[in-house]
């Protein structure tokens, strides 16, 4: 039987979210694979993510009374990360996002959802961590909103690729800003899950083993 991360794997590549070949990224790498989240367009997709997000959140034994989903992409997946928490594993939190300007009439207020009150712990919600600008970006909103505790940032795929330095994207979050941040996996995994079967793709491992030996932290 499938683990959740392999189930989590063959999902992305049935879905076309997870894609081998030859692409250039953002960052101007050449890379053997390309994870394209904007995929996930139906009631279906985003509900299965959820779970997997939540899944994910208890694996690590997160506990929090809020979820922030970081505007925009974070926005549909930290409520779909609540809807399954509390549906499927009897665990209901609170969901939040920012908007992009504060409103300055009805309620007001940079925040949408649960209000954020100091000492509130929270975990923040988003798709995959290349740079950590995400990160940068809402931490000052929330600090800005409330003297909150992050607890975690879950995120779908750890590309353990190196950031701005030698370290990994993931691991400059946690030596920067003492955050620890979960993936639901890790380029290692989906090398393994091609490895064994999971999924289809063995004649993308060597460029996959090369990629993660030039730019692997």
């Amino acid at each position: 039987m499938l683990n959740y991360k392999q189930r989590f794997i063959k999902f992305m590549v049935e879905n076309e979210v997870l894609l081998f070949g030859d692409f250039t990224l953002k960052s101007g790498r050449k890379a053997p694979y390309f994870i394209n989240a904007g995929k996930y367009r139906t009631g279906a997709q985003i509900a299965q993510l959820g779970e997997y997000y939540a899944e994910c959140y208890l694996e690590h034994g997160v506990d929090v009374k809020t979820l922030v989903g970081p505007a925009y992409k974070g926005i549909p997946l930290a409520v779909a990360t609540a809807i399954a928490l509390a549906k499927n594993h009897g665990v209901d939190v609170g969901f939040c996002f920012d908007r992009k300007e504060v409103k300055d009439h009805g309620e007001g207020g940079l925040f949408v959802g649960e209000k954020l009150l100091d000492g509130d712990k929270v975990c923040i919600i988003e798709d995959v961590m290349t740079s950590g600008k995400a990160l940068r970006e809402i931490l000052p909103k929330l600090e800005a909103e409330a003297k909150v505790d992050v607890e975690a940032m879950i995120i779908s795929v750890d590309r353990q690729e190196k950031g701005t330095g030698e370290k990994s994207a993931v691991a400059e979050a946690y030596d920067t800003f003492g955050i620890k941040v979960f993936s639901i996996v890790t380029m290692e995994d989906i090398i393994s899950a091609i490895e064994d079967g999971v999924i289809e793709g063995r004649e993308y491992l060597p460029a996959m083993r090369a990629y993660r030996a030039e730019y692997g932290a």
